[in-house]
This record gives C-alpha cells, structure tokens and sequence, in this order.
C-alpha cells in the first residue's frame, strides 16, 4: 500500500507536510543548534515521534489480540544527535512503561516486548543509529 505525502517549504527552515488519505497537516522546524527557530517537531524529532508512536501501535495490537489492557502505557524516546562523521541520529533511547498490574504474565512480557522490537519503523533505522527498548512495568 502506497500512502503520499506532499510537503512545501513556507521558509525560515520551516516546512509544512500533508497527508496524503487524511488531509492533516503538520509542520517542522530546524532545531535551534542547527539554525531553525525550534517552534516545532524536526524532521529528525518526527522519526523519534515515528519509532515511539509504533512501538505503542504494535503492542496495541497484540494486547487487541490478547485481551489485554494496556491504556495509559506510555513510551519516552530520546534522540541523540552526533555531529561526525556528519550529523545524523547516533541513538534513540525507548522506554515503554507499562501500567501496573497490566501485564504480570512472564511469558507475555517476552512476546510484548519482542513485537515491539519488531515495529516498522525499528525495522527500518540504519544499523548505525543505537536503539534500545526499554520496557518498565510499574
């Protein structure tokens, strides 16, 4: 399945990307350290937004096909930048929390934490882009 998106530069390192399906647009902005106004996600904070918003959606799917109750698990990525040999993400830090009590059975734990390793976008990152998941059941 094929999704497009279109995206337009509106200055200032300022971009504003429609989707395609859906209409919803969103914008971005270059960070401070790299000459933006920092007024909204960059383009690398959005595969930050992307890596944790899949996590979420392919655990969500095996508690679906589980019964499982996972409202309130909430992720945390932090994106790490690195300057040489030219700037890129060096590492994407994840850590699912998951509410207490929502999940005590070992083995599910395993097979939760196995998909999400398994996300699209996980998938996706170069081999050089360190990214760890974290999971924490309170």
């Amino acid at each position: 399945m094929s999704v497009n998106i279109q995206a337009v530069y509106t200055g200032n390192l300022g971009v504003r990307a429609t989707h395609g399906p859906s209409g919803k647009e969103l914008t971005t902005d270059a960070p401070v350290d790299n000459g933006g106004q920092g007024t909204s996600f960059s383009p690398t904070d959005l595969v930050a937004t992307a890596l944790g918003s899949c996590v979420l959606t392919i655990i969500g799917l095996m508690a679906d096909r589980h019964d499982l109750d996972l409202n309130g698990t909430t992720v945390s990525v932090t994106k790490d930048m690195v300057a040489k040999p030219l700037r890129r993400i060096g590492r994407l830090e994840t850590i699912v929390t998951v509410p207490q009590g929502r999940v005590v059975d070992t083995d599910m734990r395993k097979r939760l934490e196995n998909a999400a390793h398994q996300c699209p976008v996980h998938q996706s990152l170069h081999a050089d882009i360190d990214a760890p998941i974290t999971f924490v059941y309170e």
